[in-house]
């Protein structure tokens, strides 16, 4: 048994991670400290907590923690754990991908050019990271048509040259028509051209241009002019500032009622080369500075490639620390910036504008419609958590009931429930609603620690008036105030309103009445299938289920050879005796006879 008072008691005064488990051994939550012992005590004291880590401490069945030699090593540890548990109380990425780069092996001879997303000690040239793979491939399909490299994966001498070769798009070093040294010279050129440099190249490609046309050799100065033009436009396309510095990766924040989004921009060799977004929920009660320490820390610690700088709009908690952790990391100086003017704000200011658009385009359709469901229904607070119940049954016979819930506008199949109806012994659909929605109020007010979570801000019934009625009536046996609404179908059982309790028929959009008609298909569809798998289940049950010594492989053994429980029940002792596992004992039990 774990005494959580006796082993606060013996926390060391070091540094290191603990680890919280419920009671299912399940790790919750992870975290960081100077000192375990004053850090881990602080969660079990009557002190300001936020309603996240109140919620995490009341699910705490025992803890265990690692102690360190410093700071540092804690911080780095504490992320890899982050990111192998993914603990439900942790500020975590939804978005956790590894980024696509472009990679040049040049210790071959004749180096290839193309897409990777493993970063490897190996000696080779790795560019990004691209936000997209779409975006990668771009870059690398240029590359290829204008410097005409080779574009086979294995290299190796041929007898011929490929097709590639004829049409233009491959110098042949398979063949020997290019030297080493010439093909060497191309890919120092993308090189140049990967990191930004391209005026170098063009001043140099302009050079050679102007030679080949002097003399008289005007296929290869179309080629070069061609080459010239369309470096020209990818710069344009990058450049995004007059930045003079290298390698920086820029976020932005956004919150609204529903998540946070956070932007990154990557800005390379002064080029924005792509950029990525990141979205965050149940954070209602985490400062911005929080959100984006463990942003940071998690995105960074323990990536290959790390930026110059990383720029900010606000300083963030353990900046010194993150920032020792990462030069440690890249083997040079990582620096978090806050920019107060000049381009470097400009920069900050436009990924916090991105963040904002990419969130409000996420959840506008999703806002207006509970927005629209707020006004219709008369409701004080947005209806953030909305859930749904159907009743199935047969002539009163297997009588079940399903609950959907819809959050935030989304319905989350994951949540679902279903019921087998327990007080109920004849037909009458508003009473075992009534016995359902009561159960469900149960779980949330009188359990510790529900799996039905809290509780709904609207109720939705499949049917009308008298459904309704019976949700209100549960409802009010708890002393709730919860509204209570009626999804009803038209006489081809399509959902065509919603209904309150003076059977009034609310007017809504077709886009609410859209997601109103899935919440409704979804919890019919839910408590159907139970019911449909409970009838099911009593149509396979046979007289052989209720003898003891009968289990599944027997059942079946004796109904391969029998072919029905009628004549197994004919069957002699000797026959039934020859069926392996089948004993005297158990063929009597079958026939009746002990």
């Amino acid at each position: 048994m774990f005494d959580i008072e006796q082993e606060l008691k013996k926390l060391p005064n070091k540094p290191g991670v603990y680890i919280m488990h419920d009671k299912n051994d399940t790790i919750i939550y992870v975290g960081k400290a100077i000192s375990l012992r004053n850090r881990v005590r602080q969660y079990f004291r009557k002190n300001k907590k936020t309603k996240r880590i109140e919620n995490m401490v009341s699910l705490v069945d025992h803890f265990e923690y690692i102690v360190v030699d410093n700071e540092a090593e804690a911080l780095i540890l504490e992320c890899n754990l982050i990111k192998k548990n993914r603990p439900k109380f942790n500020v975590l990425l939804k978005d956790d991908k590894t980024y696509p780069y472009i990679k040049i092996n040049v210790q071959e001879d004749y180096p290839n050019i193309y897409i990777t997303r493993k970063i490897l000690q190996d000696g080779a040239k790795y560019f990004g990271p691209y936000a997209s793979a779409g975006a990668a491939k771009e870059m690398v399909d240029f590359i290829k048509e204008k410097f005409k490299i080779r574009q086979c994966r294995n290299f190796k001498y041929k007898d011929r040259p490929c097709l590639n070769y004829h049409i233009k798009k491959c110098l042949a070093p398979c063949q020997g028509y290019v030297s080493k040294e010439e093909y060497r010279r191309q890919i120092e050129e993308i090189i140049l051209l990967l990191e930004g440099k391209t005026e170098k190249i063009i001043k140099q490609l302009k050079q050679e241009m102007q030679e080949f046309s002097t003399a008289m050799q005007f296929e290869k100065a179309a080629y070069l002019r061609d080459k010239i033009l369309a470096m020209e436009r990818i710069s344009e396309k990058q450049k995004v500032s007059n930045l003079t510095e290298n390698d920086i990766d820029v976020i932005g924040f956004c919150r609204n009622a529903f998540e946070i989004c956070i932007e990154v921009f990557f800005v390379r060799k002064s080029k924005m080369i792509g950029r990525e977004h990141f979205f965050m929920q149940n954070m209602e009660d985490e400062t911005e500075e929080q959100v984006i320490s463990e942003f940071v820390k998690q995105y960074y610690i323990g990536r290959s490639i790390l930026p110059n700088k990383i720029m900010l709009k606000e300083e963030i908690e353990d900046k010194a620390l993150i920032e020792e952790s990462l030069s440690k990391m890249a083997g040079r100086k990582v620096e978090i910036k806050t920019p107060q003017k000049g381009e470097k704000l400009k920069l900050v200011e436009m990924a916090e504008r991105n963040a904002f658009i990419t969130l409000e385009n996420k959840n506008k359709e999703k806002y207006n419609i509970l927005t629209e469901l707020k006004e219709v229904l008369h409701l004080e607070t947005m209806p953030r958590k909305i859930e749904c119940y159907d009743i199935s049954n047969l002539s009163g016979t297997n009588m079940v009931a399903g609950m959907c819930v819809m959050k935030d506008g989304n319905i989350k199949k994951n949540l679902a429930k279903k019921f087998r109806i327990k007080t109920v012994y004849a037909q009458d659909d508003p009473a075992c609603m009534k016995e359902v929605i009561t159960r469900r109020l149960k779980h949330s007010l009188e359990k510790e620690n529900s799996n039905f979570g809290k509780l709904p801000d609207v109720i939705f019934v499949d049917g009308g008036i008298t459904q309704i009625r019976a949700g209100i009536e549960a409802v009010k046996s708890y002393g709730l105030n919860i509204p209570v609404f009626g999804m009803v179908k038209n006489e081809k059982h399509q959902t065509r309103a919603l209904m309150d309790e003076n059977r009034k028929e609310l007017k809504i959009s077709k886009e609410l009445l859209n997601l109103i008609t899935r919440f409704q298909d979804s919890v019919h569809d839910t408590a159907i299938g139970y019911h449909k798998k409970l009838r099911e289940k009593e149509l396979t049950h046979s007289a052989l289920d209720d003898i003891e010594g009968i289990g599944q492989a027997k059942k079946k053994l004796l109904l391969q050879t029998f072919g029905s429980v009628e004549k197994i029940k004919n069957a002699s002792i000797e026959e039934l005796t020859k069926i392996k596992g089948i004993t005297p004992k158990l063929a009597k039990r079958i026939k009746g006879e002990e």
